[in-house]
């Protein structure tokens, strides 16, 4: 009797530790998904195709997953892909189709990828750029609906209710409206290379009221250097804003010499002490190919010179690894084929490439 006491007793306190163990186990870390770290590379896809996708690479293992939303959902993105987002647990892929009355914003877990709702053209018409305004709040500029004659109406900002994956409202800003960056309570609203306004919007995230500021001609956003100034390409020039101020700081030039360039892909170094862009031209030496160079300048720079060029090539998209200081630049063969993704030192000595999908022309870091 006295062994079967005990035995009774042994097995009592293993059954309370293995509860206890269990309740305890709620605080454990969740076990990793399949999207949960790595480069998200935003390919564009031809445009009259709609084969816009996003490809996810490991950084450390180059091991590529294709197309992933058709993978997790059986179904494709049916459009061009303008950019990806995630805010809150969630992705938003803005997607941007070559008919009219097709956009449409896919909102995803972004742990798995698995669909959680679509945002329908009758709400967001040529997305464009989104980012994080709020706690389940996400800003995205849209062109609106062109006129018949392609010229831009005053585009707007969709605000994004994550709670409830609908837009409450529109805030009425520039034409041809782009690029959207992040400063505390503010949200800087930047154009494209076309429409002619000339001002940014600088967006309250708390009262969703806008203001505009004198910069320059189809002002570009580039981003936030390590001095807390904004930088943007406006009126062919490089501008230098000071945020606290509201006011243009300088005004650069970029000096080069050879066949007419426009530089684009603007992106800052891990530091923010450095600006990269790409300079494209058509070479008529050599029957007018598009070709390009890819340059950098500091940021507290006089003057930039484009005449030593820190990678000898031609790019549709770069962008910075954060963590690792690495150059991620898409390389676009042709846009009826897939691309690469070239990596580079921050120095300009190349790493590897690695195959995406087609255009490849912006990174999601994660």
């Amino acid at each position: 009797m006295q062994f079967n006491s005990i035995l009774i007793r042994s097995l009592a306190a293993g059954i309370l530790l293995f509860g206890l163990n269990s309740c305890s186990s709620s605080s454990d870390p969740e076990p990793s998904q399949p999207y949960d770290k790595g480069v998200f590379v935003i390919n564009s896809g031809n445009f009259n195709d709609n084969n816009g996708s996003l490809t996810l690479i490991n950084p450390t293992t180059k091991v590529t997953s294709f197309d992933i939303f058709q993978k997790e959902n059986n179904r494709s993105l049916a459009g061009g892909v303008r950019d990806y987002q995630e805010v809150d647990g969630k992705g938003l892929i803005l997607v941007d189709n070559a008919a009219a009355g097709k956009d449409v914003v896919e909102i995803v877990n972004a742990r798995t990828f698995k669909s959680i709702a679509t945002i329908p053209s009758t709400d967001i018409e040529n997305p464009r750029y989104g980012v994080k305004a709020g706690t389940n709040k996400a800003y995205v500029s849209c062109w609106g609906l062109l006129n018949p004659d392609y010229s831009y109406n005053p585009g707007y900002i969709a605000v994004i209710d994550l709670t409830t994956n609908k837009v409450t409202k529109k805030i009425t800003v520039q034409r041809n409206v782009e690029n959207v960056i992040a400063n505390g309570n503010d949200v800087i609203v930047g154009s494209g290379g076309y429409g002619g306004d000339t001002f940014i919007n600088i967006i309250n995230t708390q009262t969703d009221v806008a203001t505009q500021v004198e910069v320059g001609k189809n002002p570009g956003l580039i981003g936030i250097d390590a001095n807390g100034k904004l930088w943007l390409y406006a009126g062919g020039e490089l501008v230098k804003f000071n945020l606290t101020s509201k006011t243009v700081e300088s005004r650069l030039k970029i000096t080069t010499t050879g066949s007419a360039k426009s530089p684009g892909n603007f992106t800052l170094s891990k530091d923010k002490l450095s600006i990269l862009f790409v300079y494209s031209f058509y070479d008529p030496a050599d029957g007018y190919k598009q070709k390009g160079e890819t340059y950098s300048f500091g940021v507290n720079a006089t003057s930039v010179t484009a005449d030593k060029p820190l990678i000898n090539k031609l790019f549709t998209g770069l962008g910075v690894d954060p963590a690792t200081g690495n150059i991620y630049a898409g390389f676009t063969p042709s846009y009826k084929q897939a691309g690469y993704v070239f990596r580079y030192q921050s120095n300009g000595a190349l790493i590897d490439s690695i195959k995406a999908e087609i255009a490849p022309s912006g990174f999601f870091f994660k």
